[in-house]
């Protein structure tokens, strides 16, 4: 059952934050890699820039110099450098100057074997690697994409809990140690663009990602999954699934911590989230100073009783949205198609290690205008209700309100919700200890 609350709501709280209470730490500095001061130029190697010629062979000689030599910049000159998978060594910049272009083969084969695809551009178990410059990346991915908006569509329509083809990732860290990526631009990717996973000190600063909305299914901007003392600054992403998702898919105690996300904008895409995946527990995540343009949602908590974990000590502040579908979303119901009607009673189960659990969570000063679908969701399940989160300072315009259902210990101060049509705030009686003044 909903609660009536004023359409345009306006809810002052005092809140008391005590030392029990810990909040991420401001800033992250990842180490940064060391590159030995060595220069080496892919066409010393046999290299041709023409968009046609295969440069597999050319880029594999070259990184095996640069590896044999202790590591160095290898460079990548303007023109067009078609190629199959390449993979990194350590002690490597991987250089694009500007007017470069990488074209990876279109061709499924070169890549593996479905469901085990690798990555077009890898590091595996190496450390001290960049991937710096002007130039471009890439994916050809347009030739991935007819087939898997056909097998999500085919997926929705028998329900499906994965809708998702299996594709190869376009770049890619596998238990790597100082990364930096820096300036690149990252497009047509066949799936996810940038996945650094069980990795430690990673650095993404100023790249741009595109991939064309409603036209390249899944392809997800930038994903650090298990990894450690992560900084994303000065990004700009457009592309067709989450812009930045946060994953945390292993045992728990596996998990994502130290993560600092600035200074970026986010266009087409699903927003800056943590999830699906979050069983390895996610914490000390801070989201700042970001705007969102044209995104589904922007603030997203999204998981499920099959691959929940804890996610705590999370701050988004600092935010600017406009024309994005829903501003704030906590979720516990992922997909959207399992999420309980309003007023519906769902039977609590037992708590075990899957279990989502979303608690000490802050978003403040946030402005989202122009909102296009609703002011937002926070949604708890009943044996693990959304928990211990603080909304400060956030004014929202929506066509409906922000609704809140299993949900415990919510504070509200500052918060100004002006829906179009309906209530404010769309409070459920599954909600306990909301805590707000007018």
């Amino acid at each position: 059952m909903t609660t009536n609350i004023p359409r345009i709501l306006a809810v002052l709280f005092m809140v008391l934050v005590t030392s029990a209470i810990s909040l991420p730490a401001a800033d992250v500095a990842p180490a940064q890699p060391t590159i030995p001061d060595r220069t080496f130029n892919v066409c010393d190697f046999g290299a041709v820039g023409d968009g046609i010629a295969s440069n597999t062979a050319a880029f594999m000689a070259a990184i095996a110099a640069v590896e044999k030599a202790g590591g160095g910049k290898l460079v990548v000159p303007a023109g067009q450098w078609f190629t199959g998978p390449i993979d990194l060594c350590s002690a490597i910049d991987f250089h694009l100057e500007a007017g470069a272009k990488i074209l990876f083969s279109p061709k499924f084969e070169d890549y593996g074997n479905s469901p085990r695809y690798r990555p077009l551009l890898q590091a595996t178990n190496a450390h001290d690697v960049k991937i710096s410059g002007a130039g471009t990346i890439n994916g050809h991915g347009e030739a991935w994409w007819t087939a898997a908006e056909t097998f999500k569509q085919e997926a929705n329509a028998k329900k499906a809990r994965s809708n998702t083809m299996p594709r190869p990732n376009m770049v890619g860290f596998e238990r790597c140690e100082r990364i930096r990526v820096e300036g690149v631009t990252l497009t047509a990717s066949p799936k996810f663009n940038l996945v650094p996973a069980r990795s430690q000190d990673v650095t993404i600063y100023g790249i741009t990602i595109l991939n064309p909305h409603k036209k390249s299914p899944n392809t997800d901007g930038i994903d650090p999954s298990l990894c450690q003392r992560v900084l994303i600054s000065h990004c700009v992403i457009d592309t067709d699934d989450d812009n930045i998702a946060i994953k945390s898919g292993g045992p728990a105690g596996e998990g994502v911590s130290d993560v600092l996300i600035t200074d970026c904008t986010f266009k087409h895409g699903h927003g800056c989230s943590f999830g699906s995946e979050t069983s390895g527990g996610v914490r000390r995540v801070t989201v700042r100073n970001c705007t969102f343009e044209g995104t589904d949602i922007g603030v997203r908590f999204k998981s499920d009783r099959t691959r929940g974990g804890l996610v705590e000590d999370v701050v988004y502040e600092n935010l600017t949205m406009k024309n994005v579908g829903q501003a704030i979303v906590i979720t516990s119901y992922y997909p959207d198609r399992e999420l309980p009607k309003p007023g519906q009673k769902v039977e609590a189960q037992a708590v075990g290690a899957m279990t989502p659990k979303w608690t000490k969570i802050t978003v403040r000063n946030v402005k989202s205008v122009g909102g296009t679908k609703s002011a937002g969701l926070i949604m708890g399940l009943p044996e693990s209700p959304a928990s211990g989160i603080v909304l400060e300072s956030i004014s929202l315009e929506a066509p409906t309100g922000l609704r809140i259902g299993y949900a415990a210990d919510l504070t509200l101060k500052n918060v100004v919700v002006n829906a179009a049509k309906g209530e404010a705030l769309l409070v459920e009686d599954s909600v306990a200890g909301l805590k707000c003044v007018e």
